[in-house]
């Protein structure tokens, strides 16, 4: 098992920065795929980015491509997500996500609310 917990979110204004980590317990994340994904209210969870295990491979969605980098240090268990030029459109519950060939493990997600 492992269990993911994210931190970092909070309330920034359009145009701001934040960066939001994911621990990991239980497991090394070194083995796993990660990505992180986003819920506003009344919306579904939708996918924001994702990376390989090994960290060489990057995914965007289009809505966050060059204001987003996701990035890992296997070395301490964490994923991360480096947030720039927020706009409200991203205010949304952040969760991270792992696994191997499915997401199998999520966080229980952090608030993110981007103030206009």
């Amino acid at each position: 098992q492992v269990q993911l917990v994210e931190s970092g979110g909070g309330l920034v204004q359009a145009g701001g920065s934040l960066r939001l980590s994911c621990a990991a317990s239980g497991r090394t994340l070194s083995h796993y795929h990660m990505g992180w994904f986003r819920q506003a209210p009344g919306k579904e969870r939708e996918f924001v980015a994702r990376i390989s295990s090994s960290g060489q491979t990057t995914y965007y969605a289009d809505s966050v491509k060059g204001r987003f980098t996701i990035s890992r240090d296997n070395a301490k268990d964490t994923l991360y997500l480096q947030m720039n030029s927020l706009k409200p459109e991203d205010t949304a519950v952040y969760y991270c996500a792992a696994g191997q060939n499915s997401y199998d493990y999520w966080g229980q997600g952090t608030q993110v609310t981007v103030s206009s």
